[in-house]
């Protein structure tokens, strides 16, 4: 029997996203139409923003918390969540958590190691551009990582939480996206993180200048290869 995955979700479009890879690449590994029980729980968005944008990453795990006992009283044998973002709170949530998580930046950073990459431009939220999740745990595997201009990293913040956690993907936020991964190239990363769940629904492989670390697919894969443990 596959262990039970739990989704503490927060935005739709990325949880959707992981939940979609977990039951489309799950077929790979357990068979035709066959994928590990899953059971995810979110708050409302607003809840979160609410909290993030005051600074208040207590509260944040707060919320993850209350979603991780409800997904553990369903019978998940561990969680991950699917917002790069929120793991900011993520120590205090593990010392409190009724059951394990992955966290998505140790997935991101485990699969660099294994490319042998070296520098990663970081893409996401400003909260998560300008925090602490992606630095920490790329320094302890020796990975340097840099991050967009002050005036890229307002753009895209706005185009996240106007457009992408809202399903809107158009073809001006994708060339900016476009153009700021080559500036990250110019500076000399080696690779992108789509440190934002919903960014890799509109950044691909093709239309990027560097090889982009899938965050929201990752954190997926993670979980089906935990799932067999």
């Amino acid at each position: 029997m596959a262990k039970h995955i739990g989704i503490v979700a927060c935005t739709a479009e990325g949880a959707a996203l992981c939940y979609r890879t977990v039951c489309m690449e799950g077929q790979e590994l357990f068979g035709k139409y066959t994928h590990p029980e899953i059971t995810m729980h979110t708050h409302p968005f607003n809840e979160y923003m609410r909290y993030i944008e005051a600074g208040d990453w207590e509260g944040v795990a707060d919320l993850m918390l209350s979603s991780a006992e409800k997904v553990a009283r369903a019978g998940a044998d561990f969680i991950i969540c699917p917002d790069n973002t929120v793991h900011q709170a993520f120590d205090t949530v593990i010392k409190k958590s009724p059951v394990p998580w992955l966290h998505i930046a140790e997935e991101v950073a485990a699969e660099a190691t294994r490319r042998n990459l070296k520098h990663l431009g970081i893409l996401g939220t400003r909260y998560l551009m300008e925090g602490p999740v992606y630095p920490s745990k790329l320094a302890t595997r020796g990975i340097e990582s840099s991050i967009p201009e002050t005036n890229e990293r307002r753009r895209i913040n706005e185009i996240i939480f106007d457009e992408l956690v809202n399903g809107l993907f158009t073809d001006e936020s994708r060339t900016y996206f476009t153009e700021v991964i080559d500036r990250l190239k110019n500076r000399g990363c080696d690779a992108v993180v789509l440190g934002c769940t919903e960014i890799p629904l509109l950044v691909t492989k093709q239309g990027s200048s560097l090889p982009p670390l899938d965050s929201t697919r990752l954190l997926a894969r993670a979980a089906l290869r935990r799932s067999m443990v």
